[in-house]
């Protein structure tokens, strides 16, 4: 893949088919990984002093003292070889003290940009374009590219990123009587084995109920939210109407549930007690199971496909460099260090992202073999939708998701239909 996008067009809202996500999965992809810790931490690192350009800042948002420690330890490793002092802190509140940075002019050299507010920095002019200038910008997963491009420049270099994939209770199915060979593929195979694993206490399939995880049917079905220019909503198609459709089947049937009916707060929770056989889930799970639930044996497997193959959503977050930093080169060359594959995989083992580099892969399942699903899924995934505005868009979708298992699949997605495109329409204008 070359920097000379395929796509086309101004990306106001591009997406391969991961709408704005749940305040949990942005979190979650944004650097959590498989430890969780105090998200008030912070720590600095200073390196040698002089260099061209002076000091670096770098603010990131944290899952934890293991992703901070790593962090923190990379910057200082990059200031020892380019002898430019760095300091990372931690933000309590990102987007908040984004903001603040660029309101007064001073922001952050070097900072962590969730999917969801990419467009409006790229769009406002606080981000400098420099994805043509990283050694490594043929290595980033193309469908990552995409999420952070905008007027078709890589603006801000894919830092990690997460897929969801099934994750499946292994006492659960032994006792129903479920074999390797059971591992459904297939739509009809997951209806049939939620159906078996489903008890009088315990539902066979246990996930939250919002876009960011019911998505994963609209794009085995074929569905997208927009369209490839990021121009024209595509909500309201026959195939997002078909996967909708399943979802609410699967509901109805009491084979398949919402985390919130089941008396819980995520899919990670309604598995971990024992209320859901299986969930969909992305690989921060492994944190909260080892956390929280050590004692449940479970697997986790690619989704199986619908009518129009696998798919599944991802989630990402980028390096930014401030357009009103004074600063660039050293940035630049900083972002190259921490993207680099060698740097990516020693994040992976601290804290367990998945690196947004395809040299990595390997790297990461000899890591997490048991986890290779996550990383495998990459090869069908789609990005949420990011266009500018488009947060309150899903947000009014998911309230609408709520009432799915009594509803009008094709009533709803219309709804979103005409809300997205009012969004693209008015970023467009």
């Amino acid at each position: 893949m070359s920097l000379t996008l395929t796509s086309r067009g101004r990306r106001r809202g591009a997406v391969v088919a991961l709408g704005a996500a749940t305040m949990l999965a942005l979190t979650a992809c944004g650097g959590s990984g498989f430890d969780e810790g105090d998200d008030d931490a912070s720590a600095s690192s200073t390196g040698g002093s002089g260099g061209s350009g002076g000091a670096l800042s770098v603010l990131i948002g944290s899952s934890g003292d293991a992703e901070t420690d790593a962090v923190t330890a990379a910057v200082a490793a990059w200031s020892d070889q380019s002898g430019i002092d760095a300091t990372v802190q931690v933000a309590s509140d990102l987007t908040q003290e984004l903001s603040q940075g660029f309101a007064s002019g001073e922001p952050a050299d070097v900072f962590y940009v969730s999917a969801d507010a990419f467009q409006g920095y790229a769009a406002n002019g606080s981000l400098f374009p420099y994805g043509d200038q990283l050694a490594n910008a043929d290595d980033f997963y193309p469908s990552l590219v995409d999420q952070f491009s905008y007027d078709d420049q890589l603006y801000c270099a894919p830092k990690d990123f997460s897929t969801l994939a099934l994750v499946i209770n292994n006492a659960a199915w032994t006792a129903a009587g479920l074999t390797d060979a059971d591992i459904p593929t297939t739509w009809d195979q997951l209806a049939d084995v939620a159906a078996k694993l489903t008890t009088g206490d315990q539902v066979g399939l246990g996930f939250s109920g919002e876009y960011a995880r019911i998505g994963v049917f609209l794009a085995q079905a074929g569905g997208t939210m927009v369209d490839a220019d990021g121009t024209t909503a595509t909500v309201d198609s026959d195939e997002n109407v078909a996967g909708l459709t399943y979802v609410k089947d699967l509901l109805t049937a009491g084979t398949g549930a919402y985390a919130s009916t089941l008396g819980t707060g995520w899919g990670g929770e309604a598995f971990g007690t024992g209320k859901a056989a299986m969930t969909i889930e992305g690989n921060w799970i492994t944190g909260a199971m080892t956390a929280d639930y050590p004692d449940v044996d479970y697997r986790v497997v690619e989704l199986p496909a619908g009518p129009a193959g696998q798919g599944t959503l991802q989630f990402t977050n980028c390096w930014g460099i401030a357009a009103d930093s004074g600063n660039q080169d050293s940035a630049v060359d900083l972002v190259d260090f921490l993207t680099a594959t060698d740097q990516q995989l020693a994040f992976s083992e601290a804290f367990g992202v998945m690196p947004s580099v395809q040299s990595a892969a390997d790297g990461w399942k000899a890591l997490y073999p048991d986890m290779t699903a996550f990383i495998d899924s990459a090869a069908f995934a789609q990005n949420v939708v990011n266009a500018q505005g488009a947060s309150d868009v899903i947000t009014d979708f998911n309230s609408q998701l709520e009432g799915l298992a009594t509803g009008d699949p094709a009533a709803i997605l219309s709804s979103v239909q005409t809300n997205l495109q009012a969004v693209l329409d008015e970023n467009a204008s």
